[in-house]
């Protein structure tokens, strides 16, 4: 499975960004509605990722330097070194490289846009998905389907 299957099985509600300039605090209301997980900051309003925040990122920062750095801009906590995937991709290839980096936000971009995010939860539930359908036809086969 590619991971253009997934991008098109999700609702079109686009990527969630911000600008890099955007306090910590204004990045976490918007975390908090929109129940996700993360941001990604982008410097021209969404065309291209710049880094990302996640609430990850929000939580160390707390414990590290206590509640100032929910005035600073989210360009001072955020991850700069994106590791980003393809629409060609395999759902396989990005689950691993999710699993070794050890992060569960991974924005896809092509020919150096930005066109969706991934969740590792997006990826697991198109794991589960593939797997249901391969169970199904190994049992039409062993039942003479």
């Amino acid at each position: 499975m590619l991971v253009q299957a997934i991008l098109k099985s999700k609702a079109s509600g686009g990527v969630e960004t911000v600008d890099p300039s955007v306090t910590v605090t204004e990045a976490s209301k918007i975390l908090a509605e929109k129940r996700i997980g993360t941001v990604v900051v982008s410097e021209d309003g969404g065309e291209t990722a710049t880094g990302i925040l996640s609430e990850r990122d929000i939580v160390r920062e707390l414990a590290a330097s206590g509640s100032s750095c929910l005035t600073q801009p989210v360009s001072a906590y955020m991850t700069r070194n994106l590791v980003t995937a393809t629409q060609q991709d395999t759902v396989q290839d990005i689950m691993t490289r999710m699993t070794e980096g050890r992060f569960r936000h991974m924005p896809i971009v092509e020919d150096g846009k930005l066109v969706g995010i991934v969740t590792l939860g997006d990826v697991v539930k198109a794991q589960l998905a593939e797997l249901a359908m391969e169970k199904d036809a190994l049992q039409g086969m062993i039942m003479g389907h």
